[in-house]
């Protein structure tokens, strides 16, 4: 099997993988593919704080037919942007971040469990990771609850926009579905007190109309709902298999180290892409001005320079949050502390509320993506 580029539905497990290429090419040129796979954690470190490695463009002359409202989304997200772009929508993402308000999460799972729990049995995937973070991110800027349930139903199809290929299935869905939630997020920003004083600073530090402000933000709002869906569903999926497995839950101090090391040691994202904007040297190796060069994450959090028995589930280990699993430098993801905050109160509440909690599945399938390692179901029963 090609080492780099593989479906992690295909492969029962990837990190053995990893730690061969972490021994033997740390730094790999594959041919078939033409493009750089980075496995240590120093050299993923190094590409990753490079400002000759770019974030590669997505849909160049917008050959996948997207309609406007999408165009806009795609081009303004901060995690698909560079240079002033990325700086200027990196701001204004930040700046949404914390006008967050705090939401009830216990409230919110309580509900969801109750309305899918069936014989004491549930999915935690479908029932929970895939609705709870991105209705904590909606409450938290006060949408009213059509929206929020609107969102949620559509929220699946939207985060197909961050496809390199996409169908022409999945482009119809998505110009459907982000027409309707661009509107919806307009409509809800422009209704909250501090947008407009947002705006204003935002385009006179940056030279800018309050249109394009505008824009800029409803987009990357939008973005971290697309974050939440992804990143939020991995974390609480491949969290809770982890403390079911390694029986860490006597406490929430505990089921947050849990959370941190499943980060490093089964993360939801296993790879990012960058393209080398001028030539690179990382050691012997020389990555020319337009090479592909893939990112493993999941590969730098195992590499035993950096992490004292890497293989090993450990929640005391001293550095488990310097996993790179939410990337490092100017691209690293701004909802790295709301994710584990998320993660930790959702599995606190499970395990304090819950005296029995079960894993009905032997062999957990995993969905069809190069990127990420995401369970499809996670059938679990409570008592």
């Amino acid at each position: 099997m090609n080492p780099t580029l593989f479906l992690k539905s295909d492969v029962s497990n990837p990190y053995l993988i990893y730690k061969t290429m972490l021994q033997n090419n740390r730094v790999y040129w594959d041919e078939t593919n033409k493009i750089w796979a980075i496995y240590s954690y120093e050299d993923c470190v190094s590409i990753l704080k490079n400002s000759k490695a770019e974030i590669p463009v997505v849909n160049a002359n917008n050959e996948q037919k997207l309609n406007k409202k999408t165009l806009e989304i795609l081009n303004n997200l901060t995690r698909l942007s560079n240079g002033i772009q990325h700086e200027i929508s990196k701001e204004i993402a930040m700046l949404l971040f914390s006008k967050m308000k705090t939401v009830a999460i216990n409230l919110i799972i309580s509900q969801l469990i109750k309305s899918d729990l069936t014989e004491n049995k549930i999915d935690w995937v479908n029932s929970v990771c895939k609705k709870l973070p991105v209705l904590v991110v909606l409450r938290s800027f006060g949408f009213e609850e059509k929206d929020c349930e609107f969102i949620s139903e559509k929220i699946e199809s939207l985060v197909k926009i961050m496809l390199p290929q996409k169908t022409e299935e999945q482009v119809k869905l998505i110009n459907e579905v982000s027409s309707a939630i661009f509107l919806i997020v307009e409509k809800q920003l422009s209704s909250l007190h501090f947008f407009e004083s947002l705006q204003a600073k935002i385009s006179e530090a940056n030279s800018l109309s309050l249109d394009e402000i505008k824009t800029i933000s409803i987009s990357n709002l939008i973005g971290l709902f697309i974050q939440s869906f992804d990143a939020g569903r991995g974390i609480l999926s491949n969290s809770l298999l982890q403390i079911l497995n390694y029986k860490t839950f006597s406490n929430k101090d505990e089921i947050q180290k849990s959370v941190i090391e499943t980060l490093r040691f089964n993360p939801p994202i296993h790879n990012t892409r960058r393209i080398a904007t001028e030539d690179i040297s990382i050691g012997e190796s020389q990555i020319k001005k337009g090479d592909q060069i893939l990112i493993v994450l999941a590969s730098a959090n195992l590499d035993s320079e950096k992490f004292e028995n890497p293989i090993n589930f450990d929640i005391e280990r001293s550095n488990n949050n310097e996993n790179l699993t939410f990337g490092i430098g100017g691209h690293m993801c701004l909802a790295k502390h709301f994710s584990i905050h998320l993660a930790t109160e959702a599995l606190w509440f499970l395990f304090d509320n819950y005296k029995t909690i079960e894993l009905l599945e032997n062999n957990i399938q995993y969905e069809p993506m190069i990127n990420a390692r995401l369970p499809k179901t996670i059938w679990i029963s409570l008592q």
